[in-house]
């Protein structure tokens, strides 16, 4: 009879079980070869009564101190703007050796505000990912095990950071069913600024002038939504917090794609008001061409 081989980590840490944190958790729990412990942390009672009530972690805990004491990797899922503030918390109480990760979707901010906690904890290493995975539901109650299954994980690892360090949240990812890539946090939060935080800035805004139109247009509007305003709205419904804290920490590359997407928009306005059907078909065709191909990666 052989021994079944040690876990990725002896204990594993969420700080915010929130959709990412619990379905990590999710995970981690159905598949115990990623941690023989796991630990959930966070500062709301009704949270922790939940994580608790729902059985994903083997511990819950309020404080953060207490909560990474013992931990290999502590994971960082709160609110981009709190990031660095949590990590303060916790980098003073961690052993050396362990490895401290986050999931939030905007980099270059975080990496700023972290480097000077990092430079006084050389023993600790710093691995930021991005899971490209989430729905519009927020708390314990959203997360579910294959949320990651086939979906990108951005790895964007400072300079230095160490080669096993770095292989164990490259597996860690991997074992959640991600496909992994590295990036420098200035190309990661450019593509974020495409892919999510303009979408997501998109469906605010258009559910928000839907809901300033007169009454009676707006009552028209929420009773014949057909699906192109029902997919809005799902985005639309994301949690204010959290997108706050994107929009205004990775303003830069939003404001540029926002820019560029408004240049885009105006002219075809002026192909519409012009009648110039060649350029009305040819947007219409491209976005055709990036919804097959987005099939083609499975990742729609």
């Amino acid at each position: 009879m052989t021994d079944k081989p040690a876990p990725l980590f002896d204990t594993l840490v969420i700080i915010g079980p929130g959709l990412i944190g619990s379905s990590i958790l999710r995970r981690a729990h159905a598949d115990r070869r990623i941690a023989r412990r796991l630990v959930a942390c966070d500062i709301s009672p009704a949270v922790r009564a939940r994580v608790a009530e729902l059985g994903i972690a083997d511990a819950v805990e309020a404080d953060p101190v207490a909560a990474v004491r013992d931990a290999d990797c502590v994971i960082i899922c709160v609110p981009v703007g709190a990031i660095a503030m949590v990590a303060a918390q916790v980098l003073p109480a961690m052993k050396k050796g362990a490895i401290l990760s986050e999931v939030g979707s905007v980099k270059v901010t975080v990496m700023e505000a972290m480097a000077p906690l990092l430079s006084a904890y050389p023993d600790i290493a710093f691995v930021p990912a991005h899971p490209m995975a989430g729905t519009e539901f927020s708390g314990p109650d959203a997360g579910f095990a294959t949320l990651f299954e086939d979906r990108w994980c951005l790895l964007t690892p400072p300079v230095g950071t160490p080669a096993p360090a770095l292989a164990c949240v490259t597996t860690l990812w991997e074992m959640m069913g991600a496909r992994v890539r590295d990036m420098t946090v200035e190309h990661h939060d450019r593509v974020c600024a495409i892919v999510s935080h303009l979408p997501h800035l998109l469906a605010f805004t258009i559910c928000g002038t839907a809901d300033d139109l007169a009454d009676e247009t707006r009552s028209e509007v929420l009773d014949f939504a057909a699906s192109g305003f029902r997919d809005f709205t799902r985005i639309a419904a994301s949690d204010p917090t959290m997108w706050r804290d994107i929009f205004l920490n990775n303003r830069e590359a939003l404001l540029d794609m926002l820019d560029r997407f408004i240049a885009d928009a105006q002219a075809m306005g002026q192909a519409i008001r012009t009648g110039n059907e060649d350029v009305i078909v040819s947007r219409i065709q491209r976005g055709r061409a990036i919804r097959r191909s987005l099939i083609e990666n499975r990742q729609a």
